[in-house]
């Protein structure tokens, strides 16, 4: 039990309020504006490279400086140009690997990487203690990011350039490794255990154990055979942290490839999903949300039956098990093949039920919104009592001008065909105007869609 905790939960020694005073103290936060941090690093630069072209053989060192200088530069000119949300509120930075951490906050994985790894288990921007140290890839950000880069002619690089490799990348005995695979397989329940335990924390903690895994002769081959054992199936604990090493591999997107095109990973994570662990259900979502930013691991998944056993999951109730599953079944929804599976087997019920309380807010609509231009998601959402739903969100302070959009849009669509729905909005708009006031003040796309919906009104009244 105190390791199944320990893997699902890394809770800060210190009491939460002091913790968040003293992560606060010492938070990576930028403390300058890019301007001016720019200035500063232009000053530096300038010295430097004058001291380069000075010398007669310039040391290594300043070369070196300058090159990290001007590469800063480029970032933080970068920063000024960038919309607010595609900026990492750690580093300042345009985010290159967004990841969402358990609070829901988005950050770029380099800086909450050091961050966790300076002993931090506070969100940094919202103070609030971790439940765990998962960070899952935002696709929707990172998308938005390349699409904007795209149209303006950026290149990102790949990843960031001065993160220390020589501390994040520490070089491990393969050989270790293989002895590790081979106890899983061969060893009595308490080696196993222990070869588990082991394997988790190493993949966890050494980024190069990780990318080496897939070089290991048959090294995929052992962690399916120990999980699809019958020691694995009877103690939770050696379940759970099987599905953690594999978690802990997937965030490599060769090993991602890899464990994809193993005949029965998925097959196993998927058979995870309905045991009942809430923890193992939860590690099997989480791994599933990372195999499945590969478009063929996607599909894959799908077909396998993967959705059905997530949608239950996302109804189950247990607050960091449902965040995983809406992960999950957001990836899964990305993809136009995958659409209809995810309608037909439930999940726009489960989601509006869900919808209500604001923790799950950021994860689940963005799947409504994603699947809404669908008309069978927009009949079913008609049903469900959406319209007065979508109204509230569109006049509470808090919503961002983006999901306001998105409520227009999907209102708009619900009353194109529906008189009685069309009825309900004119009796909103007459008490409080609603739609007006967006005509005006939301962003061209909600404004259009406002005026278009106003418009169907206007003639519901002629009829």
């Amino acid at each position: 039990m105190a390791e199944e905790a320990e893997s699902s939960s890394a809770v800060a020694v210190l009491p939460p309020k002091a913790k968040a005073e003293e992560a606060e103290s010492s938070s990576a936060v930028a403390v300058l504006p890019p301007k001016a941090k720019a200035e500063e690093v232009k000053k530096e630069l300038q010295s430097l490279i004058q001291r380069v072209l000075d010398a007669d053989n310039p040391a290594f060192e300043d070369i070196d400086r300058s090159m990290h200088a001007l590469r800063s530069l480029k970032d933080l000119t970068l920063v000024t140009l960038f919309p607010p949300e595609f900026i990492c509120p750690l580093s300042g930075l345009v985010m290159i690997d967004p990841v969402v951490i358990s609070s829901g906050q988005t950050f770029d994985r380099s800086s909450i990487q050091k961050w966790l790894k300076d002993d931090n288990r506070i969100c940094p921007r919202t103070k609030e203690v971790l439940t765990n140290v998962i960070l899952i890839p935002n696709v929707v950000i990172k998308k938005l990011i390349s699409s904007w880069c795209k149209e303006r002619g950026f290149m990102l690089p790949n990843s960031r350039e001065d993160i220390d490799e020589e501390e994040t990348i520490p070089n491990q005995n393969r050989g270790v490794l293989k002895s590790l695979l081979e106890k899983l397989c061969y060893s009595a329940l308490s080696g196993r255990k222990m070869a588990a335990k082991d394997l988790k924390r190493k993949t966890k903690e050494s980024i190069i154990d990780s990318a080496q895994f897939g070089e290991i002769s048959h090294g995929i081959c052992y962690i399916v055979e120990a999980l699809s054992s019958r020691m694995a199936d009877k103690d939770p604990q050696l379940k759970g942290d099987l599905i953690k090493i594999i978690f802990n591999l997937s965030q490599h997107d060769v090993n991602k490839r890899l464990l994809g095109e193993y005949p029965n990973v998925i097959p196993l994570l998927i058979q995870a999903l309905s045991t009942r662990s809430i923890d193992i259900r939860m590690k099997a979502a989480s791994t599933l949300i990372l195999l499945s930013c590969l478009d063929s691991n996607s599909k894959k998944i799908r077909e396998l039956g993967a959705l059905k056993p997530l949608i239950e999951l996302l109804d189950a109730g247990h607050p960091q098990a449902m965040k995983a599953a809406a992960s999950a079944i957001f990836n899964l929804s990305i993809a136009d093949e995958n659409k209809h599976r995810v309608i037909s087997d439930g999940a726009i019920g489960v989601i509006m039920k869900k919808l209500e309380p604001d923790f799950l807010w950021d994860v689940l609509f963005p799947i409504l919104a994603l699947l809404s231009t669908q008309q069978e998601v927009i009949d079913e959402m008609a049903k469900l009592g959406a319209v007065p739903f979508l109204l509230h969100i569109i006049k509470r302070r808090k919503t961002s001008a983006d999901n306001k959009e998105k409520c227009i849009v999907m209102l708009h669509n619900i009353c194109s065909n529906d008189r009685a729905r069309l009825r309900e909005i004119k009796r909103e708009e007459v008490t409080y105007h609603t739609i007006s006031q967006l005509s005006y003040i939301g962003t061209s796309k909600a404004r259009r869609k406002a005026n278009a919906l106003l418009q169907l009104l206007d003639r519901e009244i002629l009829l």
